[in-house]
This record gives structure tokens, sequence and C-alpha cells, in this order.
């Protein structure tokens, strides 16, 4: 997401051997002890954020989906750099989705970092009424938007402190992840044109989309039981993300966003503990203005794999500009930054 979308303006109201034997016990035994804290973690998570311990709509997290999945290879785009081994984008779709979370889960725990990125159909309603802060019309305006859009691709790029991405077993590449969702028909919803216009430009495949694509509430199920989410050792890095974590908000809690900032704020501090900003990050350092692509111009760091306005590629390009930011302008100290949306400031966690 490189330059946030334009906006169109609507009106409002459209608005889951017997030493053998002994060992096989003690790993069975671990694992079921694991999932039961994780389960146990999840219920706790909804118990404090809605009072309840299961999610709306039947869908507990971790929960199997109806039918048998059918196992195909992952697709994947690669891009070669002079400096770097190759980063692969693995697309994935309804098809791949359980096998790929499965990868994501094993890599949670060693790759603590998340860059994330979505794209989503644009702005195309804003707020009529008057606020006493800026920042309160900017959430209002992210909220009508958020409840009557839908999600078209997420993108993950997970990493350690150093900036080393998962290989999943080959030693020869990294690997990132491009989620496509179904959720979003361009011929039936409401949308910016322009905005439309621009991602099938960049690539996307909106046929393709409805027919193969991920549906939300399964990506929720399985997000939720990841490793990603209510975990605090995990830190996201993200560009100018306040839409962004108001479609993951969403789809995981299967209800409309709170109504009112502060809300909105608190329930995002229990699904994603620790969050940068680069947007946010951008204003301690002098010269630094603009988008995504910009901002890594700035920095002299090259997009690595896929294309501008494509979730995957844009996550890569998000982390890789956070790295060049800690090192060599916020001179390794991030801490105090973190917490903190660009527009929705103002209002601490």
């Amino acid at each position: 997401m490189a330059e946030k979308p334009p906006t169109h303006h609507f009106p409002l109201k459209q608005l889951g051997g017997e030493g053998r034997k002994t060992k096989a016990k003690k790993i069975k035994a671990k694992t079921k002890t694991k999932e039961g804290r994780r389960r146990k973690s999840e219920r706790q998570v909804w118990k404090t954020a809605f009072g309840a311990e299961t999610r709306p709509g039947n869908l507990s997290p971790g929960a199997s989906a109806a039918g048998a999945t059918t196992t195909m290879p992952p697709e994947t785009t690669t891009t070669t750099t002079a400096t770097t081994r190759p980063v692969k984008v693995r697309e994935v779709w309804a098809h791949n989705l359980d096998e790929e979370f499965e990868l994501i889960r094993e890599a949670v725990d060693s790759f603590p970092f998340v860059a994330m990125d979505t794209e989503f159909p644009g702005v195309v309603l804003r707020p009529s009424l008057q606020y006493l802060h800026h920042s309160d019309y900017l959430y209002y305006t992210l909220r009508s938007n958020v409840g009557v859009l839908n999600l078209i691709q997420v993108g993950l790029t997970l990493s350690d402190e150093c900036g080393v991405l998962p290989d999943l077993g080959d030693p020869s590449a990294s690997f990132i992840w491009q989620f496509n969702f179904r959720d979003f028909d361009p011929a039936r919803d409401i949308c910016a044109p322009d905005s439309v216009a621009i991602l099938e430009r960049s690539g996307i495949d909106f046929a393709r989309n409805r027919t193969d694509g991920i549906d939300s509430a399964r990506f929720a199920e399985l997000l939720m039981s990841s490793g990603l989410v209510c975990n605090d050792a995990i830190s996201w890095v993200t560009f100018h993300s306040a839409y962004d974590f108001g479609y993951l908000l969403k789809i995981l809690t299967c209800r409309s966003l709170p109504d009112n900032r502060v809300d909105f704020l608190s329930l995002l501090s229990i699904f994603f503990c620790k969050v940068y900003d680069l947007k946010h990050l951008m204003r301690y350092a002098d010269g630094l203005h603009g988008g995504l692509d910009r901002l890594a111009d700035s920095l002299n760091v090259e997009r690595r794999a896929g294309k501008c306005h494509q979730a995957g590629s844009d996550s890569l390009l998000t982390w890789d500009s956070f790295l060049r930011m800690k090192d060599s302008i916020l001179r390794g100290t991030t801490e105090k930054y973190a917490g903190v949306l660009y527009g929705l400031e103002g209002v601490g966690y």
C-alpha cells in the first residue's frame, strides 16, 4: 500500500522399541498442553474484550473447516536482487489456506516481527458531522468505510530482529505471504472505481479472487489460532495502518467496529499488543514525507519482491523501511514509538 487510494464521496447513509513409544507419548502430551494453554488464552481474550468466551456467529477459534481440503502446491512469485537471496511471495487461496497457516504457526516463535499491509476498495464515505477532535473525524470516517467495504488482500512478512525471513526449509530462498480474499465483488459492491482500477493494473485478478479466494471468516479463525494475535511477544510493523487494523478487527470480532476511537484503540491493544506505524515514526525524522514508496526511496530501500499496491510486496517494503529507519535514524530505539496509529493520535492504549 504505497499511497492511500483516492477518496470518493457518497452520502453517509449508504452507509480455528519402548523408548520411541515413551517419547511419542511425551510429545503428544506436551502438544495437548500447549494447545490447551492457547485455547484458554483465546477464551480469556474474548472474555476481556466482549464478556464472552466464544466468538459470535459460532466461529470458535481454531475450528475446522467444513468438508475436505484439497492440498495443492503453493503458488509463488519470485524476485531476486544482487545482494540478497530470492524472496518468494507465497500466494494463498482457499485451497492452501490451512497449510500456509500451519507454516506460519511453526515459524512465529522464531520470527516475532510481523510486517502487515492490506488492500481494500478505497474510501467512499465521509461523515457530514463536525467533531471536536480531527482524530475523531478520521476514526468515524474509518469506521463508516470499514463497515460497508471488504478486504481484498492481506500481506504478511515475518522476520527476526536482524531482518532474517523464514526459509521454510529451503535455504536458497526466503518467503512472505499474500492472502487473496473472495469477499469483494467489484460488479456488486460499493467501491472507489479509481482505487479498484489501480489494483487491477497492479495485477490483482478480481475474477479469480471471487472463485478461488479465501473466506474472511475462515481466515479469522486461523489467524486467531496462529500465535500472531493476542501475543505480547509479537511486534506488528505497518505503514499508515488504521484502516488495515480496522479491517482485521472487523473480521476477527465478527462485529462492527467500536463506536468511538478510545474503545477502538483499547480493542486493538488486546489483539495486536505492540504496533509500530511508520507514518507516525516519520514525524521524528527530518525530510521524510509522503507514502510508502516515497519513504523507501528516501531511505534507499529497494522493493525486493512483487509490485506496488500488492499487499505481500508492500508488507516486505514496509519491513525493510522499518529496519533502515531503526538503524540509521532512530538509532535502534523503537519502543517509545510503539502503540500509536497515525491519524488516531491523542489517546494511548
